[in-house]
């Protein structure tokens, strides 16, 4: 029961935060790009790697509160998807196939970087 309780504790922090960064961002852009949803998947992304990168050194409890409830609730894959479609549907081909291409890209980047900067960290 505490383990679930954690996971929900990240959760509610990191969904609100996901709607508010994924708003502020589509603000600053007039774009069809889906660039609220890009930022919070890399920046999440990130996070899960840096965790990753240190799983050894933090307490697994940690590792819940952040990893599987605030960064499971602050990216979106099923957004990603939606608007991906959504995108190709509207005819912005180039636009969806970007989207996918910079998603996996800056995605993998951000987990590699962020897995790297805690093993320098902790080794």
């Amino acid at each position: 029961m505490t383990r679930l309780l954690l996971v929900i504790a990240g959760g509610l922090i990191g969904a609100p935060l996901r709607y508010i960064a994924d708003r502020a961002v589509q603000a600053r852009h007039d774009s069809l790009f889906p660039w609220g949803t890009f930022s919070v998947n890399v920046v999440g992304s990130l996070i899960l790697g840096f965790l990753v990168g240190a799983s050894s050194a933090l307490p697994h409890n940690l590792q819940l509160v952040v990893g599987t409830g605030f960064c499971g609730a602050l990216t979106t894959y099923s957004t990603f998807s939606y608007e991906t479609i959504r995108l190709y549907e509207d005819r912005a081909r180039f636009l969806a196939v970007a989207n996918v291409t910079a998603s996996i890209v800056a995605g993998l980047g951000s987990v590699f970087l962020g897995a790297a900067v805690s093993q320098a960290i902790w080794s």
